[in-house]
């Protein structure tokens, strides 16, 4: 299975990997969403759409849609 910005769960982090350049927003890309940028899930909005998210230091919500589109790869955490 792709691990991607919507399969991380609330508090997860992960290092975008991949992405196709046409399916982003190029907001996105000038906020810090490129990949070796750490992203991680902040909040999930009610109905699950949009996803909060901080990516490298940029607070931004972003459709599941694009979500879907960018491959990450989750970091572990030892808890």
């Amino acid at each position: 299975m792709l691990n991607t910005i919507h399969t991380l769960k609330k508090g997860e982090k992960a290092i975008i990997k991949d992405f196709d350049i046409d399916l982003i927003p190029l907001k996105l890309l000038e906020m810090g969403c490129l990949p070796g940028n750490l992203v991680e899930l902040l909040q999930i909005a009610p109905f699950g759409d949009p996803l909060y998210l901080d990516i490298n230091g940029s607070h931004v919500a972003i459709r599941v849609e694009t979500a879907r589109e960018i491959e990450v790869e989750p970091i572990k955490t030892n808890l």
